[in-house]
């Protein structure tokens, strides 16, 4: 978790450099984005030590899910404009298919169950962002 923006190349690479016997790397970066070209800012809340705690247990179980080497999450907070870099998940394994697998499932997890609470702010005032069935649906499957 940080406020700062984070430089993507260096991160991946960074991360990549530091497996070995690994045959895959899969990473994934989300973007803010603009919702129907309205918004300004999206306002990222969270408790440290509550976040940190759900995004080490998450990590863990991914790891006892899948046959891991590495993991790394990144996840901004703070207020991010739109075209901002917000988060990046990165998973290392022998095999593409469960680095593929558990960075989705991390993915998931931090779109519907991590603990942040967003607010959209826009041309046409503030709001929180409200929990997405799909996203819950998403999460289902695993």
């Amino acid at each position: 978790m940080q406020e700062a923006p984070f430089d993507l190349g260096e991160e991946a690479r960074a991360f990549t450099a530091r497996q070995t016997g690994m045959g895959a790397v899969v990473t994934f970066t989300g973007i803010v984005r603009d919702v129907a070209d309205g918004l300004d800012v999206m306002e990222i809340e969270h408790y440290p030590g509550m976040t940190g705690r759900a995004l080490t247990k998450i990590a863990e179980e991914a790891r006892a899910r899948w046959s891991l080497g590495d993991v790394l999450i990144l996840h901004r907070f703070g207020r991010l404009r739109a075209d901002e870099l917000i988060m990046m998940v990165a998973t290392a394994s022998r095999h593409r298919a469960d680095a593929f697998q558990a960075a989705e499932f991390l993915m998931d997890y931090l779109k519907s169950r991590a603990p942040f609470w967003k607010k959209e702010h826009g041309r046409d005032g503030a709001g929180w962002v409200a929990a997405r069935d799909e996203d819950e649906a998403a999460l289902d499957r695993w």
